[in-house]
């Protein structure tokens, strides 16, 4: 008997299964009642028993039916006559994400055995490695960008180009009252207002920001430069501090929380606007 293949077709039709999204019966065959299931969510102990193992799949199945992908990339079998274990990796993600996590995979461990001649998965185990540390240079590189347009749109006094990163909802700490700009609507009246006080071309830079992205949020914080030229030929620059906050949506980043503020002169209330920084590199 070649339990291998006879294995390595269950394994493949229970994936087909998953992956179409439509079947529940179909996910559920080739099972044994008894079956035990560690999940990548909770609860820790497992789902146990054939009714906790149907329980946890509408919601998985839900979201395979509208962009998941669930894709058998690897998978190796060891068979005795009635026991049996399989590993492997499979592709889990939604399709709009393979550039975001290239090399992201699900881990599957399968323990089987034969009953009344038939092979039945008796434990399922799937986990994700743990990469929370590991850069996402790609939505650094995404993040900088942004920041660069921003510079672009603002010498071009662009102010639907300086609009197209910033969500409807986001939350804006400016240097001056009110205490908040509760959306997109009001940083466009501020940013308007900023860009006709002057008919000259302003170069704003974000100094060496530091970019930490996990998932689909990411920080920027650093210091920004303008520089405003002046009928005279001298140009004036101020100095502040930025931090700003992004969320990936539909697969594009939106500014959704910024917070600016200069330095006091120490001992008083007055802002320090032209304390330059150490020598820096600058994105711009």
């Amino acid at each position: 008997m070649d339990h291998e293949s006879d294995i390595r077709t269950l394994v493949t039709r229970w994936i087909d299964a998953v992956d179409r999204g439509t079947d529940l019966d179909a996910v559920l065959a080739d099972h044994t009642d008894d079956v035990v299931m560690y999940d990548v969510p909770p609860p820790y102990e497992g789902n146990r028993g054939m009714q906790a193992y149907r329980d946890s799949w509408p919601a998985f199945l839900a979201w395979q039916r509208g962009d998941g992908q669930f894709a058998l990339e690897s998978l190796e079998i060891t068979a005795g006559d009635d026991v049996a274990f399989a590993h492997g990796l499979v592709v889990c993600r939604s399709t709009g994400a393979h550039d975001e996590h290239p090399d992201q995979r699900l881990r599957l461990t399968l323990g089987l055995s034969r009953v009344e001649g038939r092979w039945r998965i008796a434990h399922e185990h799937h986990s994700f490695a743990d990469d929370r540390d590991r850069r996402d240079r790609a939505g650094e590189a995404d993040i900088a960008a942004v920041l660069r347009r921003w510079h672009d749109d603002t010498a071009a006094k662009n102010l639907d180009g300086l609009m197209a990163d910033i969500a409807r909802d986001v939350a804006s700490y400016e240097y001056e009252e009110p205490h908040v700009l509760p959306d997109v609507d009001a940083v466009r009246e501020n940013c308007r207002r900023g860009l006709e006080a002057t008919q000259e071309k302003v170069d704003f830079t974000v100094v060496d920001p530091e970019i930490v992205v996990r998932d689909d949020v990411a920080v920027a914080w650093g210091l920004d430069r303008v520089e405003v030229p002046q009928a005279e030929g001298d140009s004036v620059t101020t100095w502040s501090r930025g931090t700003r906050v992004f969320r990936r949506r539909d697969g594009k980043w939106l500014l959704v929380h910024q917070h600016l503020s200069y330095p006091l002169t120490t001992g008083t209330d007055r802002a320090r606007v032209d304390l330059p920084p150490p020598t820096v590199a600058a994105i711009g």
